[in-house]
């Protein structure tokens, strides 16, 4: 089961009910966080989501409402006695930018990994630290500065099946290996591999994350048959449109179009504007363009 959770849903500066745009996903006991705004350890509190649990933190670009509280999370794990390293993976091009906040971060218990993506061309990695069927994939986005959208797959192994174990003569103490793919060679010599005492594959589980860009047709392909995709929504106000789309931003409509067209599951919007104070004055209007929406606030958590 992997475990989702909105932190903040807000953009540009955090407000007294609203903390920066971020997330944590937890799959089997450990944590992927996506961007790091002012205060994001104290939203990581607030949202009862373990700040230990994060091996790997993804940064979509540079902009201080998404970095500017790599310091304090930083700190705040090396408070938690942290030893294990952290592996950060971040827009080629944006290293020493992000490096240059760590001069406040001295002595820290761990070591940090830096890994660039490319910003020209769609990439993946397999996240081996979380999960060695967990694959992250990226898309360049279109906003002001170098940016990437996320896309988390988690394959999961077909269902185990005793009763084939059993009947084949596999020692209980063997379905460990099965159960992980592997194989057993019974005392008779027999190989039995995981195939035989295993199910029909189950389908993935994907989620999406997109936050800031303009609103392009990629980005419904990147977030194709997604279980959850999150995806910035600025403002509500159609007459925004131009000035977002000159910053590189889109709409809360523009959001649902794109889950539409991307046959997502479930759509959950995020990085509200500071001036947007009630977005969920909209959802009725957007709900007309994708049934699936919802307009999130901060702690929005599914399992999925």
């Amino acid at each position: 089961m992997t475990d989702i959770c909105l932190i903040g849903t807000g953009g540009m500066m955090p407000l007294k009910e609203r903390w920066l745009t971020s997330c944590y996903i937890e799959h089997e006991g450990k944590a992927v966080l996506i961007d790091c705004g002012e205060g994001t350890q104290i939203a990581l509190t607030c949202a009862d989501c373990k700040i230990s649990r994060i091996d790997i933190l993804l940064i979509t670009h540079i902009h201080a409402d998404h970095i500017s509280g790599l310091p304090g999370f930083l700190l705040s794990l090396g408070n938690a006695s942290r030893t294990e390293p952290l592996d950060i993976y971040l827009p080629q091009g944006t290293l020493t930018a992000v490096r240059g906040l760590l001069g406040i971060c001295d002595r820290l218990p761990f070591e940090i990994f830096f890994h660039e993506l490319p910003i020209a061309e769609p990439t993946s990695f397999i996240a081996e630290k979380i999960d060695p069927m967990l694959e992250i994939c990226t898309l360049p986005l279109r906003h002001s500065t170098r940016c990437l959208g996320y896309s988390l797959t988690f394959r999961r192994k077909p269902v185990f099946l005793p009763e084939k174990a059993k009947a084949l003569g596999v020692p209980v103490r063997e379905w460990r290996k099965l159960h992980a793919g592997g194989s057993v060679t019974l005392e008779s010599g027999e190989n039995i591999t995981a195939e035989m005492v295993t199910g029909e594959s189950r389908p993935a589980v994907k989620l999406c994350y997109v936050t800031d860009t303009l609103p392009f047709n990629g980005i419904a392909k990147f977030a194709e048959n997604a279980d959850l995709f999150i995806c910035e929504g600025m403002y509500g106000e159609l007459d925004k449109k131009q000035s977002m789309n000159k910053k590189g931003h889109m709409l809360m409509q523009d959001a649902c179009r794109l889950a539409k067209s991307a046959g997502a599951k479930r759509l959950w919007l995020t990085h509200y504007s500071p001036a947007e104070k009630y977005p969920q004055n909209f959802k009725k209007e957007l709900s007309r363009i994708c049934e699936s929406v919802v307009v999130s606030a901060d702690g929005e958590k599914i399992s999925l």
